[in-house]
């Protein structure tokens, strides 16, 4: 059975960075870096996500930030690299449900009625055994307390990724006695980073836009918009958010086509790059490399 990482008892030395880095071949990815899968994505972020960083993804109601949260734990695990993946909002049945749909390029509606053409069956088919045996663990995220859920990862070995979705449903901490969403969501975002360098894992956490005002004259979303005391601001390494230009000006701009945002990169460049989403499919591609 494979190794979870163990976690190192000291940090490496200056002369150690050096060394790995001479004895890294160009163009190579690092052992510490995820790469989520999608090119474009993994070209602006050096490489992918990189172990030991918080993410946080951020988009208005309906964006498609949980799809693209599936989309990356999906691609991350076909790599090999062990995925958890942490529902706030369906269970393990539906959240499959959703990958065989996203893997297979077909309608949620259509797979659950069994509606399939001989081609889309055979789509449904592929993507079965593509998702067997997958490195992917799904977990409730309902708990008592962090702690309860953050326990659920102990029997896992090998991961290189968690992702939770969403930010807003995790628990506090036990004996939390803050008085406010905003300061509980605080808190959970500063053990959430800790767990990162616990576990020695990139860790993606998906959010919903507190301070989002959907009449500005430009919706894309900005550091700003996540509210909760500025943390996001404080404690993630990398802030992304979702805009479809379709959402706020029907008629206009390509159906489908989507602006992911780089709005903090604390090792690397800001920006956005295009992908594309497959709305009937809950499915996200790279715009200047699609999938095959």
């Amino acid at each position: 059975m494979p190794r979870r990482l163990e976690r190192r008892a000291s940090a490496p030395s200056p002369e150690a960075l050096v060394a790995r880095v001479d004895q890294q071949l160009p163009g190579a990815i690092s052992d510490d870096t995820v790469p989520t899968g999608f090119p474009s994505v993994d070209r602006i972020l050096g490489g992918g996500l990189r172990r030991r960083d918080l993410v946080v993804l951020g988009g208005d109601v309906g964006s498609g930030k949980s799809a693209l949260a599936l989309g990356i734990a999906l691609r991350v695990a076909q790599q090999g690299l062990g995925v958890a993946f942490f529902s706030g909002e369906m269970d393990e049945e539906r959240l499959m449900e959703r990958a065989l749909a996203v893997e297979g390029r077909v309608a949620v509606d259509e797979l659950r009625a069994a509606k399939l053409s001989d081609q889309t069956r055979a789509g449904v088919g592929g993507a079965a055994v593509r998702l067997r045996g997958l490195p992917l663990a799904i977990l409730p995220l309902a708990a008592a307390d962090f702690e309860t859920l953050t326990a659920r990862l102990d029997p896992l070995r090998q991961l290189g990724l968690i992702v939770v979705d969403y930010l807003q449903l995790v628990p506090t901490p036990a004996g939390t006695t803050r008085s406010t969403q905003d300061e509980d969501l605080a808190l959970v975002l500063q053990r959430l980073k800790a767990q990162a360098l616990e576990r020695q894992v990139a860790l993606l956490v998906v959010s919903q836009l507190s301070r989002f005002a959907v009449t500005r004259e430009n919706a894309r979303p900005n550091l700003d918009d996540f509210g909760h005391l500025g943390a996001i601001k404080q404690h993630a390494d990398v802030a992304l958010g979702i805009y479809r230009e379709e959402m706020y000006h029907p008629g206009y701009g390509v159906e489908g086509a989507t602006e992911l945002l780089v709005l903090k990169n604390r090792n690397g460049p800001t920006g956005f790059v295009d992908l594309y989403f497959y709305r009937r499919w809950m499915r996200f591609e790279d715009m200047l490399d699609p999938d095959r």
